[in-house]
């Protein structure tokens, strides 16, 4: 067996593996030697976001891509899981934005856009990496996440590993830990779209809101004739759902909120939903609202 160090390093190399790049926390941490953050109470990584808003918007000026920025990590609602719902949105539509023309010599026009946060079509033209060990300053004592995956330097999930030799910390014990990150550092959660949690051998993916029963496992890589016979249902976790083309996929058309009496929960496809009918949404979706990038 292996434990818990040697787990997070063969997911971080399977990671590598589909196309991720990886940085180590510490090193990107204020104090480390290639910061990317200015504190340690940052969630977002803000250059890579801005790069990206740069890179995906060419049409808006420095202006605009500065006030997208902002939105995008200073979302407003009362709730984690209802802010989660309004940068969900933004994920989709793009960010609203507007600035002033040139008035020159009368007066200036008010323009209104939207910024891209992620390339749905191209997965290259996107930022996907995968850090380890990235501390946050949390409500109690600092909390470090083992594996956070960014795209475009928005931590868009977060994976919880437990030792695999240890038979008191099972999946469900990852579980938990992510309940207690959701209290102590939930400005992590406002980008996220899956939480996984894995003991190596077991891997489970369920949404913010998912009690554990909802906890599914991802049973297959690209489609249900190469379910592999591989040691690790993590592996197959990571190859599968974190391929950068399927999981654009997954983020544009296969996650939706719903309202259960007061509350607001947020739910999002199994794998046997997700790769029985992915092709049929996508071109219902499409052809439907063209201009659109709604859920289902």
């Amino acid at each position: 067996m292996i434990t818990e160090s040697q787990l997070e390093q063969l997911a971080l190399s399977w990671f590598q593996e589909i196309g991720w790049a990886h940085v180590s926390g510490p090193d990107i941490a204020p104090d480390g030697p290639a910061p990317e953050r200015t504190s340690y109470n940052e969630v977002v990584l803000r250059g890579r976001l801005r790069e990206a808003l740069e890179r995906l918007n060419p049409q808006l000026p420095a202006e605009a891509i500065e006030k997208a920025l902002h939105t995008a990590t200073t979302v407003h609602e009362p709730t984690l899981v209802k802010r989660n719902h309004a940068f969900h949105r933004m994920m989709l539509d793009g960010v609203p934005v507007d600035w002033s023309t040139d008035p020159g010599s009368g007066p200036g026009r008010k323009v209104h856009d939207h910024a891209r946060l992620l390339d749905f079509q191209d997965p290259d033209n996107n930022d996907f990496l995968i850090v380890d060990q990235f501390t946050i300053t949390g409500t109690k004592q600092p909390r470090r996440p083992d594996l956070i995956a960014f795209v475009n330097g928005l931590p868009l999930a977060v994976i919880e590993l437990k030792n695999p030799v240890d038979a008191d910390a099972d999946v469900w014990h990852a579980y938990q830990q992510l309940q207690t990150y959701k209290e102590q550092i939930d400005p992590l959660f406002t980008p996220n779209a899956a939480l996984v949690v894995s003991d190596g051998i077991n891997a489970r993916i369920g949404s913010l809101t998912a009690k554990p029963e909802w906890y599914m496992p991802w049973r297959v890589v690209k489609h249900e004739d190469d379910k592999p016979s591989v040691e690790f249902e993590l592996e197959t976790l990571v190859r599968g759902f974190f391929d950068r083309t399927l999981l654009l996929d997954y983020l544009r058309y296969f996650i939706l909120f719903e309202k259960d009496g007061d509350r607001l929960i947020k739910k999002i496809a199994g794998y046997h939903q997700f790769h029985g009918v992915r092709e049929a949404v996508k071109a219902t979706v499409i052809a439907s609202r063209p201009m659109s990038t709604g859920t289902v």
